[in-house]
């Protein structure tokens, strides 16, 4: 099952960098308050700040005059000003005004690109476009959008291609063995065998003899967004709800290294919502963080060229059926660009 290696140099670029075309989280909600935030997203600098109504604005982090930082700027509500020389930019990277000079060509130009934004369950999420496009909708999985779900936001920076961080979720196998003394994961055969199946936004990769006992199944999807679905089971002395879910989303930061938001999940209402979170802070939530860096550890220390030098087997299949599929999309964003 050695993958031959398909890509142009161009399209391994591009999906090393990040597909375009696609909504990705890139902070919590939290991380951007009064003053202008500077982030690294798909190696592209961004400027994020909220107006005076709490919306988030998203334009390429650079003034127009001197390519100053226009995080290191003021935020003046819908546009932001440079530190440098007073340059005022708007949310949607038109310049609006040139203080030093009097009638300045600049001021009325279209000089950034800027960037749509959403906020959903604790996140900020922006829009990355191949051309001009607008955005698409985002369809999110049910347990991301419905009152009947209680989630909690964890993310962290990894210092790895986010393309590592998705074939670790498409790979349900390693949680036997390198999660085998986690709370949740330390049950269950250490064989398997696997199939796949289609599904209206991508694909499932789940065990065939063994289901509800460890991390038994996978879900790809590609939605105006890429996630990973899955779910752990749960025993009840760790709180009130069904399975454990996590819905993933891995954001390029630069080829090197990505930023990882894991929305933990359960089906709880009324006191039992209070319950489960009260538990969770209390309790469950320094064991996840254990388990994600038992994921860090092993992903950040991979062997130089890694991928060039694999031996996979029938356990890969799921993830190499979704490397495929953003391989080919790369192909297409770069044969169209």
């Amino acid at each position: 099952m050695n993958e031959i290696k398909r890509l142009s140099p161009e399209a391994e670029a591009r999906l090393n960098q990040g597909l375009l075309g696609l909504w990705y989280p890139v902070l919590p909600s939290w991380a951007v308050q009064g003053t202008p935030v500077g982030i690294t997203r798909l190696s592209r600098n961004i400027a994020i700040w909220r107006d005076a109504d709490g919306a988030v604005h998203a334009i390429e982090d650079r003034c127009p005059h001197r390519g100053a930082r226009l995080s290191l700027g003021w935020n003046l509500g819908d546009r932001v000003a440079c530190w440098y020389h007073g340059i005022e930019v708007r949310g949607d990277g038109v310049v609006a005004s040139v203080p030093a000079v009097q009638g300045c060509p600049l001021e009325g130009q279209k000089a950034l690109p800027a960037y749509a934004a959403k906020e959903i369950e604790g996140a900020i999420f922006l829009y990355f476009p191949i051309a001009d496009e607008p955005p698409p909708p985002l369809d999110l999985p049910e347990e991301m959008t419905s009152d009947a779900y209680s989630r909690m936001l964890c993310t962290a920076h990894w210092k790895c291609n986010w393309r590592y961080a998705v074939d670790n979720v498409m790979d349900p196998m390693h949680g036997a063995y390198l999660h085998a003394q986690s709370h949740s994961m330390a049950e269950g055969d250490k064989q398997a065998e696997f199939r796949t199946r289609k599904t209206q936004t991508g694909l499932v990769f789940e065990k065939t003899g063994q289901m509800g006992v460890n991390f038994d199944w996978v879900e790809f999807g590609n939605s105006g967004a890429i996630w990973l679905r899955l779910s752990i089971p749960y025993r009840r002395k760790f709180g009130p709800g069904g399975p454990f879910t996590i819905v993933g989303f891995v954001t390029p930061v630069t080829e090197t290294s990505c930023r990882v938001f894991f929305w933990r999940i359960r089906k709880v209402q009324g006191w039992q919502r209070h319950v489960w979170r009260f538990l969770y802070r209390t309790r469950l939530e320094g064991l996840h963080w254990q388990v994600l860096e038992q994921d860090r550890v092993v992903l950040e220390d991979m062997a130089p060229r890694a991928r060039e030098q694999e031996y996979l087997y029938q356990h890969d299949v799921g993830m190499s059926r979704v490397r495929r599929i953003l391989e080919q999309e790369a192909a297409r964003q770069v044969a169209h660009a």
